[in-house]
């Protein structure tokens, strides 16, 4: 099983054009980060975890030519905003592609991509099968895939877990339940969106908290804005078994 990071960055915290802060200015490219997204892919099985306004130049630069299917998180933008340009992939591929996504989600993507939910389509317009999911785990190709319940702010949300690998973004809080479901996992991602407070996301240091009660073999930060500081100088000082993830990186778990 493999995971690449097509993103590990957030619409939070975006400075404006021609800031001058160091990591923006960075020449490194562990620095500069796209919306937040993997790809899952387990054998001949590829799975995508949210398809936000970057989906169409991280396809390209992956190479990727087929998406067996694509789990999202929630409905905010920045996670659903690519949505339209899975067009390509029906090129490609000559078929439709399933969207898993819970109720208020699904619910969400029918108003904003309601030309491709209609009876009378448009030529053209993006072939989606939307699958409407739960708590409950489901299957795809034979895959088993646990949706684990987190709350971004007030908002319930879900990442969603595979075998031994598990995957958090935008998560605030994350209820007993399904921390019991993330137990026993060897790789966690989980999002750390900068070192200061914020309602609705994972401080660096909560972060790291939640990843000593779950304790995996090796943990991901992902979802981090810019204020998170310049990957050579905070990847040293985290504990042995947490990264700073980047787009294009490439894990095996």
């Amino acid at each position: 099983m493999k995971i690449t990071f097509l993103g590990t960055g957030t619409s939070i915290g975006v400075p404006v054009i021609g800031c001058d802060c160091r990591v923006c200015q960075s020449s490194d490219s562990r620095d500069t980060r796209l919306r937040s997204s993997i790809l899952w892919t387990i054998g001949d099985t590829t799975l995508l975890v949210d398809a936000g306004p970057d989906f169409r130049q991280q396809m390209l630069r992956s190479h990727c030519r087929k998406i067996d299917g694509i789990l999202i998180t929630h409905e905010h933008y920045d996670h659903v905003g690519g949505l339209d340009d899975v067009r390509g992939l029906n090129y490609t591929m000559g078929c439709s592609v399933t969207i898993y996504a819970e109720n208020h989600t699904a619910e969400a993507i029918r108003k904003n991509l309601s030309y491709v939910f209609t009876a009378n389509k448009y030529p053209g317009v993006p072939q989606l099968l939307l699958n409407e999911i739960d708590e409950n785990r489901f299957y795809i190709n034979g895959i088993e895939i646990i949706p684990i319940r987190v709350l971004h702010y007030k908002l319930p949300i879900l990442g969603y877990r595979i075998g031994d690998c598990a995957y958090i973004t935008d998560a605030s809080f994350i209820p007993e339940s399904s921390m019991e479901l993330l137990r026993g996992c060897k790789v966690l991602v989980i999002n750390a969106l900068r070192h200061h407070e914020h309602m609705s996301h994972f401080t660096l240091k909560q972060a790291i908290e939640v990843i000593d009660i779950i304790k995996p073999q090796r943990a991901y930060l992902t979802h981090m804005s810019h204020e998170i500081g310049l990957h050579a100088e905070v990847q040293p000082t985290l504990p042995a078994n947490v990264f700073l993830s980047y787009d294009g990186l490439e894990i095996e778990c």
